[in-house]
């Protein structure tokens, strides 16, 4: 018997939070002017210190304009640049319409990130034809329906899909099959390889391995040498090897974590211990709702001069409520902070499982954990029946720290077009 020959897509959104602005302003606002077209970004508020481009159009890579670099650096560049403020919610109702679609061609969808997704497309060839063609009619569709476009690569494994749907932008199919590694992938520079970071391509060109087809015929003993495992594995990539299974469900969350940069330089503890408490009512609600439990909870601090520290603990017990988590993280606070002035703070937590009801109890503690536990799960239902702004915490009034903070903040969850000029 035959066995299915492996089809693997990797279905990218070109420019996403771009893309989902600029359809969202001509489809629903009535704009003209395609953001796509123009030299633009999707950038953070610089007020709030969060002023870095997170997505550019593909005319902006031509001032070499990079994601991840701030606003200043990047007016510099090009001082006519268009920035627009990002919309989180649309780019969730985007990513959802997105999946909802391929999910209609695969039972085995994994989205891998917001804007990207495998699709697991073996034995699919009597539902939709040839791979390229089954491709080339879910990006049409993509195109036609949801007014964005996408690259998808294809290939016999994840890695090189991903790497085929990074071939030439936007809008295309590329295949990258494994007779095809030495002509399409390997004259590629070595950076361009998944899994090489800028620090590890430089330490590659120190050895002289400038391209992909070097790095795979490099000796791997080589590499192991330089670079310890992280040097096997993109041996293996650059020879286009890969075993990870497209997966349909994520996997557990080995940890939950939360961040916030704040607009103004904390300088005491009672405010530290407030925007811990938001992290921490935030990080609660996530534990919570996956049925799940933390025994180790750490704090990082970041100061006005980006110097990073973080410490932890262990616990006796796992827990999910948000005042044990915020009693702990104050606690490290006031262990590790120095008196640095801090833009920076994060709670997070490891050592997760599920047993979230069980609890070693201890003859002196009398804390009555039950109480807690039904105090919190309560305030999540009227919270998700009401909204997040339903229920605050009295020490929050009149404070400009945010009672759920952390992750995606505030100003970034939804734009007031009213406010804005679509062209």
């Amino acid at each position: 018997m035959n066995s299915v020959k492996p089809v693997i897509f990797h279905i990218d959104v070109n420019s996403a939070y771009l893309s989902w602005e600029a359809a969202y302003r001509i489809h629903h606002l009535g704009g003209t002017e395609d953001l796509r077209e123009q030299v633009a970004a999707v950038a953070g508020d610089a007020a709030m210190r969060h002023g870095i481009i997170l997505a550019k159009s593909i005319p902006a890579k031509r001032y070499k304009i990079q994601t991840g670099e701030t606003v200043p650096e990047a007016r510099r560049k090009c001082p006519g640049l268009i920035l627009v403020p990002p919309n989180y919610n649309l780019y969730d109702r985007c990513s959802r319409a997105l999946m909802e679609i391929l999910r209609e061609y695969s039972p085995c969808v994994e989205q891998y990130s917001v804007d990207e997704a495998y699709a697991d497309m073996s034995g699919t060839k009597n539902l939709w034809g040839l791979p390229e063609e089954a491709a080339d009619r879910i990006r049409r569709r993509i195109r036609d329906e949801l007014g964005f476009t996408v690259n998808i690569g294809i290939s016999e494994n994840k890695l090189l899909a991903k790497m085929a749907s990074d071939f030439e932008k936007p809008d295309r199919v590329h295949t990258l099959w494994h007779n095809e590694i030495e002509e399409k992938m390997w004259p590629l520079p070595v950076g361009s390889l998944f899994f090489v970071g800028k620090a590890t391509e430089i330490k590659l060109q120190k050895l002289g391995i400038g391209t992909i087809g070097e790095l795979a015929r490099t000796d791997p003993g080589i590499l192991k040498r330089h670079l310890k495992k992280h040097g096997e594995l993109i041996w293996a990539f650059a020879n286009g090897r890969d075993i990870s299974a497209v997966q349909a469900e994520a996997p557990p969350n080995k940890g939950y974590g939360n961040s916030v940069t704040m607009p103004f330089d904390v300088t005491d503890t009672g405010t530290a211990d407030l925007v811990l408490l938001g992290l921490c009512e935030t990080l609660g609600v996530r534990l919570r709702a996956d049925g799940v439990c933390a025994q180790t909870v750490g704090v990082g601090i970041r100061t006005y001069d980006f110097q990073y520290a973080e410490h932890q603990m262990t616990l006796g017990n796992g827990t999910d409520l948000t005042t044990e988590i915020h009693g702990c993280a104050c606690r490290l606070f006031r262990e590790l902070w120095d008196g640095k002035p801090v833009r920076h703070l994060s709670v997070h937590t490891g050592r997760i499982h599920a047993d979230a009801d069980l609890r070693q109890f201890d003859l002196f503690d009398r804390t009555d954990y039950e109480k807690l536990r039904c105090r919190d799960r309560t305030v999540d239902r009227i919270r998700g029946r009401y909204g997040m702004d339903s229920l605050v915490r009295a020490s929050f009034l009149g404070s400009p720290i945010d009672h759920m903070s952390g992750g995606i903040s505030r100003e970034k969850r939804s734009v007031d077009y009213s406010r804005i000029e679509v062209r």
